[in-house]
C-alpha cells in the first residue's frame, strides 16, 4: 500500500506551493521519499520492506524548528531551543548540576563493572562517561519521544540544513536494515539524536558499541551499551588517557582574556609562570604542567576562568559548546571527587538579543577581526576579538559583549 501511495504522489507532484497548503506539501514529501530517498537507500543495501516500514504512516512534523517549506523564501526567523546558547551562568543552575552529580554517584556504584571495563578499553574515565550520559538523557530517565524517521524525514525534506539531515536519514535506514532496532522503535530527540547517548545516526554507525556482550549495540534500552558507546566515541575523537579535562584558575589582570582559545595553547607551566594559579591553591600536577593547556574564559572577566587540556575539546566534539564541555567536566569532578561549586562567580551578563550580538560581530569583522561568524553567539573567537578591540581602544578588556559596547562598536 505504501509503495502505491508513493508512486501516485510521484506522478502528481505539485508545482510551487504556498506555505499554508500543507496537504500539497505532504504529497510532495511522499514524492521526495520515492524519487530521492528510496534510490539512495536501495544503493546502501536497504530493502524495500525496511524502507516501507520506516515511513509507514509518517507525516511531516510541522512543529520542528528551522523548516523551509516549499514555496517559502526561507527568511523566517529561526527558533533556537538548545540551552547551550543561553547566558553562561544560566547553564549551571544549581539544581541541574547537583542533580546530575547526585544521580551520577548512584550510577557509578550501580555500573562500576561496566564503567571499569570501558575505562580499561578506552582510557576514558567513568565519571566523564557518566556526566555525558546524565547531561544527554538524565541517565536514561528523560523521555525520548520523537519518531526518528518522522523527524529526519521532515528535516531532510525542508530544513535549512536539508543535505545534512538527508544524510542522517539514510544512516537511520541503514541502522534499521542492520536490525539494531525496529523502525517504529527508533526514538530520537527533535533534532534526530538517538537513544540515551543522543547519537546522530551517522555517529551510531561509527561509534555505537556492544557493552553487554549480546552482539548488539542497543543505545535505547541497554545501559551497558550506552556506557560503552560514549566511551568509544570519546576515545575515537582523541581522548588522552591520564590527562584531566581542566582546572579552575585565577587569572591576574596582567594576563589578557584575549589569550583565550584552542589555537593559543602553551605549556601549563608557562601559564603558571604568567601568574595563573589554581583556585584550590595546589600546584598543577607535574605531568600536566609539562603538557599543553589553553585559557578558557566563557564569560570573559565576568565569570570563572579555566586552564583546559586537549580533552576539553574532545568533550566539545560531543556537543559544539564551551558550556556543554565545561558542564560535563564539572559534573564529572563532582561525581568522582565530591567537588563543590566553582570558586568564581558568574556575573550579570547576557540578556542581549542574538541580533544585537550579531551586529557587534559584523562591526568587529569590518575592523578585520575573526569572530568565527556573525551568528549572535559569544564563542571564544568573538570573546577574544572583543578583548582585542577593547585593548586597541584603551579599555580594560572584559572579553564579553554588553549593551554599552554595542553602541560604541556601531558608531
Amino acid at each position: 500500500m505504501l509503495r502505491l501511495l508513493l508512486l501516485l504522489a510521484t506522478l502528481a507532484l505539485p508545482g510551487p506551493l504556498a506555505a499554508q497548503d500543507r496537504p500539497a506539501v505532504e504529497r510532495q514529501f511522499r514524492g521526495w521519499l520515492e524519487q530521492r530517498i528510496w534510490p539512495r537507500a536501495r544503493e546502501d543495501g536497504v530493502s524495500r520492506g525496511v524502507f516501507e516500514a520506516a515511513f509507514s504512516g509518517v507525516t511531516l512534523d510541522w512543529d520542528l524548528p528551522d523548516l523551509v517549506p516549499p514555496g517559502t523564501s526561507g527568511t523566517a526567523p529561526r527558533r533556537q531551543r538548545q540551552a547551550e546558547f543561553a547566558s553562561p551562568g544560566a547553564y549551571f543552575r544549581r539544581g541541574a548540576v547537583e542533580g546530575a552529580a547526585s544521580v551520577g554517584r548512584q550510577m557509578a556504584a550501580r555500573h562500576a563493572g561496566a564503567l571499569s571495563r570501558v575505562e580499561r578499553a578506552t582510557g576514558v574515565p567513568g565519571h566523564i562517561i557518566l556526566a555525558i550520559w546524565g547531561r544527554e538523557s538524565a541517565y536514561g530517565r528523560a523521555a525520548i519521544p520523537h519518531d526518528a524517521f518522522r523527524v529526519l524525514g521532515t528535516k531532510g525534506f525542508m530544513d535549512r540544513r536539508a543535505d545534512y539531515f538527508t544524510a542522517e536519514l539514510l544512516a537511520a535506514l541503514r541502522i534499521a536494515q542492520a536490525g539494531h532496532v525496529a523502525p517504529r522503535a527508533m526514538k530520537s530527540s527533535w533534532a534526530g539524536a538517538l537513544g540515551q547517548p543522543q547519537f546522530m545516526p551517522s555517529s551510531f554507525l561509527t561509534h555505537a558499541a556492544d557493552g553487554d556482550g549480546d552482539g548488539r549495540a542497543d543505545i535505547w534500552r541497554s545501559e551497558a551499551d550506552t556506557i560503552a558507546s560514549i566511551g568509544t566515541y570519546l576515545a575515537r575523537h582523541g581522548w588522552v588517557a591520564g590527562r584531566d579535562w581542566g582546572f579552575e584558575v585565577r587569572v591576574p589582570a596582567s594576563v589578557s582574556c584575549a589569550l583565550e582559545g584552542p589555537d593559543q595553547g602553551r605549556a601549563i607551566r608557562d601559564w603558571a609562570a604568567m601568574g595563573i594559579t589554581r583556585v584550590s591553591g595546589r600546584p598543577f600536577p607535574d605531568h600536566e604542567a609539562r603538557a599543553e593547556g589553553f585559557l578558557l574564559m566563557p564569560a570573559g572577566r565576568h565569570g570563572p576562568a579555566f586552564i583546559v587540556t586537549p580533552n576539553f575539546y574532545v568533550l566539545k566534539d560531543y556537543n559544539m559548546s564551551d558550556l556543554y564541555a565545561l558542564f560535563v567536566g564539572h559534573v564529572g569532578d563532582r561525581i568522582a571527587y565530591g567537588s563543590g561549586d566553582f570558586a568564581g562567580r558568574w556575573g550579570a551578563v547576557g540578556g542581549l538579543m542574538r541580533s544585537d550580538v550579531a551586529a557587534m560581530q559584523r562591526a568587529l569583522e569590518a575592523m578585520g577581526h575573526d569572530v568565527g561568524g556573525a551568528d549572535g553567539l559569544a564563542g571564544y573567537k568573538t570573546r577574544r576579538s572583543i578583548g582585542r578591540w577593547q585593548q586597541a581602544t584603551g579599555q580594560a578588556p572584559t572579553c564579553f559583549p554588553d549593551g554599552a559596547m554595542k553602541a560604541a562598536l556601531l558608531r
